[in-house]
């Protein structure tokens, strides 16, 4: 493979994420932003929230625990966990918060935590599917999958799947349950390679990300044909937080660190406006009974043209059902 075709990955990843960090400055500099919005009460709701301890996900736990929500964060890491659920009930005075432990590249350990959730015998309203590494080096997941494809998408996909049916027992004609998955705009210069899903061929940390990230929309886009077709009142979304200033950066060159410590400030979001769209996603009454749309700034927005390829996105689930090992209701194209 020639030095270009291996550069090329990464200089479409940075082409895009400096293409939203203008827009974002842009924004930032007009006159009068809109207000926040207020979303209604949600009393008597529960949320899972994935790699809620820090990051978009504690912001996005945190609202969702202020409107008065039952949350559980899901995550790998015990102390941070317990600590985010000590700091967001004292900042919410809410005490239904909570943390299970649930580590997205351990099959095992997503159908263990899938089992302490049922053991609790209560519904799902919201699932936020937000956990993720960006621009790890090649390495795999306890059941040998490429860590990118493996925990972003696979972790996510099988959890989704798992908790399906209390989703669809929660929701009603009403109130649909929503599931809300996290991509983000490097999707639009994602390849899927579905001959390739581990890239195992040529390995490029930024070329693994972005299709990840360009599996969760596809995904996301089939859940949502196949929830609908299925007549069940759960609704499937993807959300794009923007360039956001979080720990997901650390796997980053040098350079690239010097230059996100000198201008994040000016271009990037703070971890408290990139939740800003999940939170929206998971609670705003304009988008009940709404899915299968791709949402950025709170506004509805057209993906990349491939994620609307059905035969994609059926193709994609198909495999991802026998990499996870579970039954692919798709099959049936419901």
């Amino acid at each position: 493979m020639s030095l270009l075709s291996r550069a090329l990955p990464a200089l479409r990843l940075y082409c895009i994420g400096l293409a939203v960090a203008l827009h974002q400055l842009l924004r930032r500099l007009r006159p009068g932003g809109a207000p926040a919005p207020v979303f209604p009460t949600q009393n008597g709701n529960v949320a899972i929230v994935t790699g809620g301890a820090k990051g978009i996900g504690y912001h996005t736990v945190k609202h969702l625990a202020r409107l008065g929500m039952h949350v559980i964060i899901a995550g790998n890491d015990e102390s941070e966990g317990q600590e985010a659920v000590r700091k967001i009930k004292e900042e919410t005075v809410n005490e239904k918060v909570e943390f299970l432990h649930c580590d997205l590249a351990s099959m095992k350990s997503i159908r263990q935590f899938v089992q302490q959730f049922r053991a609790k015998n209560c519904p799902l309203h919201v699932l936020v599917n937000n956990a993720g590494v960006m621009l790890v080096p090649e390495r795999k997941t306890e059941d040998g999958f490429e860590e990118h494809f493996g925990l972003n998408y696979l972790g996510h996909f099988l959890l989704t799947n798992l908790l399906l049916e209390t989703l669809k027992q929660s929701g009603t004609r009403s109130h649909n349950a929503r599931v809300i998955t996290v991509s983000s705009a490097t999707h639009y210069v994602g390849r899927l390679h579905l001959n390739d899903l581990q890239s195992r061929c040529s390995y490029s940390p930024h070329g693994a990300y972005a299709q990840s990230k360009l599996a969760l929309v596809l995904f996301t886009y089939r859940l949502q044909h196949l929830i609908t077709s299925d007549g069940n009142h759960v609704t499937a979304n993807v959300v794009d937080p923007g360039v956001v200033n979080t720990e997901l950066y650390k796997n980053v060159c040098w350079a690239t660190k010097v230059v996100k410590w000198m201008t994040a400030w000016l271009f990037f979001k703070t971890p408290e406006e990139g939740a800003s769209t999940s939170i929206y996603a998971a609670v705003s009454p304009e988008l009940e009974g709404v899915g299968g749309i791709y949402l950025y700034n709170e506004q509805r927005t057209k993906s990349t043209d491939v994620s609307y390829d059905e035969e994609l996105q059926r193709r994609l689930w198909t495999e991802s059902c026998k990499m996870t090992r579970i039954s692919d209701v798709g099959s049936r194209d419901l």
